[in-house]
């Protein structure tokens, strides 16, 4: 058998769609706007004999670490087709993507959802955000505290997508895992057409004239409906910049006469409606896997992060397919630079790459991995340092598939 790996021509993008869609299991939701709007230069395949085996791409995106922007491959399409599986394709893959991002040097970090997580803890990506998910009955949006809301919500105009992008913006500002929206992510995501029988609906929340948040959402007919409301809300973007904001739009849902259910598949596990309900258990929440990730590149990665308090780390890194980042490292932190780089100092920390990344992106303290046993503790007293200056603004979370 011959093995190649390199990126698809052009003339095979066609191929890469189906192969990667086959892959997955749904091959009629192939969409061939997205397929057209990935450049084969993005991709990374292995063909046997001439034949594309294994379809493997990845966006170049900005993600919000903890404030800062820093830019991302956001790894999608990926499959290999079940004739060619067990043949150690994809691991041949990623380990070739790996190193020409390194080369490159301007994406440190690759980010992906998941199928199925296990598939690429294999090959160093933790998982870095949970989501949550709940379904409701309206009238179970009761808050448990008394609290009078002064702005208004009004639904929004084609017209008007300007004021959603700044709404975004400025909610995602401070955060760790959104990303930077392309008019092509907004169009492909939450402003998707929605199914044929069902209504897209935009509200936006405004005090004095300012908009404070945004909610945008699906209402369609329940799939096997009875006697009573017949259909169901499904939130595909929920954006608040002040508690005013976020009760406002929550309570908006009450007044669904016909709705059975409200949905959200994708909140945030720092969301603040588990601890504002009169009856929390109604939410019915769920919890899965978000974001995973891997980091490509210690030093480029965390340099780009910012910190919120000043610090001395130093840590040892253990990364089976990325050798140069099997090395001890020093991270020198404060609130305004950060700088990282090789060390001959004896490390706190002796880690995984894969835990490095949780403690960076803030969906676990250093503490709590030394109590999993994510790590190996060399310095106790350095324990609590590691929690601070890993702290983030907001727990990881991202509303986007891509």
């Amino acid at each position: 058998m011959g093995l190649e790996i390199r990126p698809a021509r052009p003339e095979e993008m066609e191929e890469f769609g189906r192969v990667a869609m086959t892959s997955l299991g749904n091959p009629g939701e192939m969409r061939p706007e997205i397929i057209k709007a990935i450049d084969p230069e993005w991709t990374v395949c292995a063909f046997e004999d001439g034949k594309l085996a294994t379809a493997y791409a990845a966006w170049p995106l900005t993600m919000r670490f903890n404030g800062n922007g820093v830019s991302v491959a956001g790894v999608t399409h990926v499959g290999t087709l079940p004739i060619y599986r067990r043949r150690g394709y994809l691991r041949k893959v990623i380990a070739s993507h790996l190193e020409i991002l390194h080369e490159r040097g301007e994406q440190p970090i690759a980010l992906l959802f998941a199928s199925r997580a296990a598939i690429y803890q294999r090959y160093g990506y933790a998982v870095v955000s949970t989501r949550s998910y709940y379904s409701v009955e309206p009238w179970y949006l009761q808050f448990s505290i008394d609290q009078p809301v002064s702005g208004t919500l009004r639904e929004v105009g084609d017209d008007e997508f300007g004021l959603l992008v700044d709404i975004y913006r400025d909610f995602r500002a401070e955060r760790t895992g959104y990303i930077h929206r392309a008019r092509l992510m907004w169009e492909a995501g939450v402003l998707a057409p929605s199914p044929s029988g069902s209504l897209l609906s935009k509200i936006v929340y405004e005090e004095s004239g300012e908009p404070r948040g945004y909610v945008i959402y699906v209402v369609e007919p329940e799939p096997a409906a009875s006697p009573g409301p017949m259909f169901r809300l499904t939130i595909r973007d929920f954006v608040w910049l002040t508690p005013s904001a976020y009760r406002a739009m929550w309570e908006h849902f009450v007044h669904m006469d016909l709705v059975s259910r409200v949905v959200w598949e994708r909140a945030p596990s720092d969301d603040p409606l588990p601890h504002l309900l009169l009856e929390p258990r109604m939410l019915r929440m769920t919890s899965a896997d978000g974001l995973l990730s891997r980091i490509i590149d210690v030093e480029k990665a965390l340099s780009g992060r910012r910190y919120s308090d000043e610090g001395t780390l130093t840590f040892e890194i253990l990364d089976d397919l990325c050798s140069w980042n099997s090395r001890r490292w020093k991270l020198e932190a404060s609130a305004a630079e950060a700088s990282v780089g090789p060390t001959s100092d004896t490390p706190q920390l002796v880690m995984r790459i894969s835990t490095l990344a949780m403690l960076v992106f803030g969906q676990i303290n250093a503490s709590e991995a030394a109590r999993m046993g994510r790590l190996d503790v060399l310095d106790r007293g350095a324990l609590s340092s590691w929690d601070k200056v890993m702290r983030t603004a907001h727990r990881p979370s991202c509303a986007d598939l891509f």
